[in-house]
């Protein structure tokens, strides 16, 4: 048995004596004494610490799986025909050069190869086959872009929508039809600059055990896949993303719960049903680990919980029928506060622009013998259709 699949063994474990020791308590009384209500939490406490730990290694054996997968191409053709060529940022002497950069190994070979990826404030542009893992360990730090639709822009994209549709009507014989049409408005995705410096020891950058590549291309993802999950979620657009929570152009109120302090089956079931059908087939969840604790002991009206848990390793757990992803970026239950979404996000659009630039930083950090690598993107996002996007709010005191 894999280790995930242990994990979701004992978590499992966990939930059926929580349930257990819940359900023979409940059975004496109405209330729970103050030694089974902190007995009870420990359990909740490890079943959370479990989900933690099988998010943890879904995502560590996600970025595993691709550093397996092969980083060229196979030889297809006949042994004595000459293969095609790459070129431009795909090229193995542009790879070649850029590595080389990023180690310090400078000279007039390495400048000329990567004039063609260079950048106006003195960076390059990342290898097309690291451009790829990077992209991916963003997938696994960012839990939006696994379900949003992603394209790649090289100027501002403007996105024709409609504000308002047309109807038919029921018309009397021989009565003239009357206009309605449909009216359409534009969201344009610009571009917003999110950067982060790393630094490296010059011993570590000189020992030819240190994989550079792998830790940088895994250390920017953790790092610009974290923030970019929070400004997708809580960004007000002003220097950047409109993020899902935002009260403009976000997603719309679907339930305002009745209390500033817990959720019921009854507002989570209206959640679920103020979007429409169309969207719910690709719908998920978002919530604060805070939140979901809270979940597992909604029942409906038969006794039966309404969290449901995984029935395999590689599903997460759902909430009437649908997944539920937990963010430390959302809302915690609170007064006014947006706890829940629920939506299909593959109307939510994150355009990258460009392509993900590294700069060396030789000086700057040189009096403490390390080196400085400043790893740029841009990108912008918006929810372009806020009715495929509902969110529960909590009144207001």
């Amino acid at each position: 048995m894999s280790k995930i699949a242990e994990l979701y063994d004992k978590r499992n474990q966990a939930v059926n004596s929580a349930r257990a020791f819940l359900d023979s308590r409940s059975a004496v009384s109405a209330t729970l004494s103050p030694e089974d209500t902190a007995a009870y939490e420990r359990m909740e406490e490890e079943i959370v610490a479990l989900g933690k730990q099988i998010e943890r290694e879904n995502k560590l054996s996600a970025i595993e799986n691709e550093l397996k997968q092969p980083t060229g191409q196979p030889i297809t053709n006949r042994p004595q025909r000459i293969e095609e060529e790459k070129d431009g940022r795909a090229s193995n002497d542009y790879k070649h050069a850029f590595w080389n950069e990023m180690r310090g190994r400078i000279d007039s070979d390495v400048k000329n190869a990567l004039r063609i990826g260079s950048d106006p404030d003195g960076g390059f542009l990342v290898p097309r086959e690291y451009e790829r893992q990077l992209i991916t360990g963003l997938e696994s730090e960012n839990i939006l872009r696994r379900y949003a639709t992603v394209i790649q822009t090289s100027g501002d994209r403007k996105i024709p929508v409609i504000a308002s549709k047309g109807s038919a009507a029921w018309l009397d014989e021989g009565a003239a039809i009357t206009e309605s049409d449909s009216s359409f408005s534009q969201i344009t995705l610009g571009a917003w600059k999110l950067g982060t410096a790393i630094k490296v020891s010059n011993e570590l950058i000189n020992d030819s055990a240190f994989d550079i590549e792998q830790y940088i291309v895994s250390e920017f993802a953790r790092r610009v896949g974290a923030k970019e999950e929070e400004a997708f979620l809580t960004g007000n657009g002003a220097n950047q993303p409109t993020g899902l929570l935002s009260d403009t152009n976000g997603a719309e109120v679907g339930v305002t719960a009745n209390s500033a302090a817990a959720l019921t089956f009854d507002e989570i079931f209206d959640l679920y049903y103020s979007l429409k059908s169309a969207y719910r087939d690709k719908a998920v969840f978002i919530i604060h680990d805070s939140t979901a604790k809270m979940l597992r002991k909604l029942k409906d009206a038969s006794g039966q919980y309404l969290w449901e848990k995984a029935v395999s390793a590689d599903a997460p757990d759902t909430l009437c029928g649908r997944p539920v992803l937990t963010s430390a970026f959302m809302p915690q239950i609170g007064t006014g506060n947006k706890s829940v979404i629920f939506g299909d996000l593959s109307y939510f659009w994150i355009a990258d622009r460009q392509g993900r630039v590294f700069q060396r930083l030789n000086e700057l950090y040189a009096p403490n013998s390390q080196v400085g690598f400043l790893a740029t993107q841009r990108v912008d996002a918006k929810l372009i259709l806020p009715e495929s996007v509902k969110a529960l709010k909590h009144k207001a005191a």
